[in-house]
């Protein structure tokens, strides 16, 4: 294959990406890319190698970007989730999980607008013991009891 039927493939195959949201193709459209380059500044290859090469660098990028760059792209922020702000906060136990299963756990700080709110807690607390927010199920908090020697 000439080099500008690598890069028309690479192109079209960008093109497709978008109207196929998985960001996968993409990749794909790139190594053809990158083949048409190699093949356009002069390196010598086989319809073989041509095809391998462009397995080879779609595999790459297709790695690279869902094993090192995907990952560090994630939002970090907690702004406007409700979940993400609340999960790992840590209250005080105000009254103890009865038979139903269902206790009150307070904040120093209002979570989401209000300082107590219902806990469920599979581990055995009293009164006074630290809770750490492990999960959140309609609007009781999943709890756990924080060691003691977590407790600053």
């Amino acid at each position: 294959m000439a080099y500008w039927h690598w890069i028309v493939l690479g192109i079209v195959l960008v093109i497709v990406e978008a109207f196929v949201p998985s960001f996968t193709i993409f990749w794909f459209g790139l190594a053809a890319v990158v083949v048409g380059a190699l093949l356009w500044i002069g390196v010598p290859m086989e319809l073989t190698a041509q095809i391998f090469a462009w397995a080879v660098l779609s595999c790459a990028f297709c790695a690279l970007w869902f094993l090192v760059l995907k990952p560090r792209m994630r939002d970090k922020t907690t702004a406007g989730i409700s979940r993400e702000g609340v999960l790992g906060q840590i209250g005080q136990v105000v009254a103890v999980p009865g038979p139903d299963g269902l206790g009150r756990v307070r904040f120093s700080t209002p979570l989401l607008g209000d300082d107590e709110w219902p806990m469920r807690c599979s581990d055995p607390v009293q009164l006074g013991d630290r809770v750490i927010v492990v999960d959140i199920t309609g609007n009781t908090l999943v709890v756990s009891r924080k060691p003691s020697s977590e407790v600053l």
